[in-house]
């Protein structure tokens, strides 16, 4: 979970305060600030359709309006070690007719380049999509999209992606990668508050059967005075898979506030700057034992440090605790998490911990 800028915290406080006074609030308030936040996340995607942009609460969310348009049975595709919200959509689809294929990942330190050779074998005819995230949670992971896409057509799979791991902090082009679906949660790198996120479907979900029936993704809802004509027909583009409720008087500005500020440094610049913050650490943490993966694998603003044998887990996360340095331990490596936020003295003391725990070790 990302740190909260001030001025998200403040967009925030003020939507807030908004309540108090909800005659204050138009009918038009309904609609022109997720519009505009739809606008900022298709700008940050790299996408001319915003209307193919729509906020919802989770990952799961998005996910299952993906599980509801399926175009056909097949084998699904994931990675192995997958975030659970991108597991257990397709899982519950076992039971009817679907085949669960997970790659597994391979037992060396640079294993981004075999593991992504993995993925490509085992996108075989029948498979009807490929769920990944453009890079692992875990430990950062880089995966070739669009050479998944370019063997997914040869298929007609789908391609869907979670992008809470890197949308915000690595750039991200629709158009380059030609995905069918993109799901997002906003608390991790799109900087925002929790339970709101942003999502996008393609061409190949127009027309589908969203999980839910709201009032506000239906056509002519802006007519308030006219909401009991009930409409057959939803809003253009992808907005039927829109969450009810999306006009969210606190966390839509928050969001809002975020991605103003993202396209303002823009995700390129945000690796460039992790990239050049880590460039010492890493040959550091590999003298001391450490492993990194190989650099065309691997994101700058995410990536992982695998633990010298030696070395326990909880033992080194003590260590961390009580450094107050702040990293997360999944599986046998360290999960870290650079951003603007930090500087070269939070560096040094990563650097000094780190040597510490091999010290402690030996």
């Amino acid at each position: 979970m990302s740190p909260m800028m001030k001025k998200v915290e403040n967009a925030g406080k003020k939507g807030m305060k908004q309540k108090r006074k909800p005659y204050h609030i138009s009918g038009d308030d309904f609609f022109h600030e997720t519009e505009t936040l739809r606008l900022l996340f298709a700008q940050l995607i790299h996408t001319p359709e915003p209307n193919r942009c729509v906020i919802i609460p989770s990952v799961s969310y998005g996910m299952a309006n993906v599980v509801n348009n399926l175009p056909r049975k097949g084998k699904i595709v994931i990675v192995e070690g997958q975030f659970p919200s991108n597991v257990y959509p397709w899982m519950s689809l076992e039971k009817e007719g679907y085949t669960l294929s997970i790659v597994e990942a391979p037992k060396t330190i640079e294993k981004g380049k075999e593991w992504n050779e993995r993925i490509l074998n085992a996108l075989t005819k029948d498979t009807v999509m490929l769920a990944i995230g453009h890079v692992h949670w875990a430990d950062g992971t880089l995966f070739d999209l669009k050479r998944f896409r370019t063997r997914l057509d040869e298929i007609d799979g789908l391609l869907v992606i979670d992008g809470t791991q890197s949308v915000g902090a690595l750039p991200f082009d629709c158009a380059e990668i030609r995905l069918d679906a993109l799901v997002c949660a906003g608390y991790k790198w799109l900087l925002g508050p929790y339970s709101i996120g942003m999502a996008y479907y393609g061409s190949r979900f127009d027309g589908g059967r969203p999980i839910e029936q709201n009032w506000i993704n239906r056509l002519h809802s802006e007519n308030f005075a006219a909401l009991v004509n009930y409409q057959s027909e939803y809003r253009e583009g992808a907005l039927r898979y829109e969450v009810g409720e999306h006009s969210n008087f606190i966390l839509v500005p928050m969001l809002h506030a975020a991605l103003k500020q993202l396209l303002h440094w823009t995700p390129g610049a945000i690796q460039q700057y992790c990239g050049h913050l880590m460039k010492d650490l890493i040959p550091a943490a590999q003298e001391m034992g450490f492993g990194v993966e190989h650099s065309d694998y691997r994101a700058h603003h995410l990536f992982g440090l695998k633990l010298p044998k030696e070395v326990n887990g909880a033992d080194a996360m003590a260590i961390f605790k009580q450094r107050k340095v702040s990293v997360s331990l999944r599986g046998d490596a360290i999960r870290l998490s650079p951003h603007v936020y930090n500087d070269e003295t939070d560096v040094r003391k990563l650097t000094s911990a780190l040597s510490h725990i091999v010290g402690k070790s030996r």
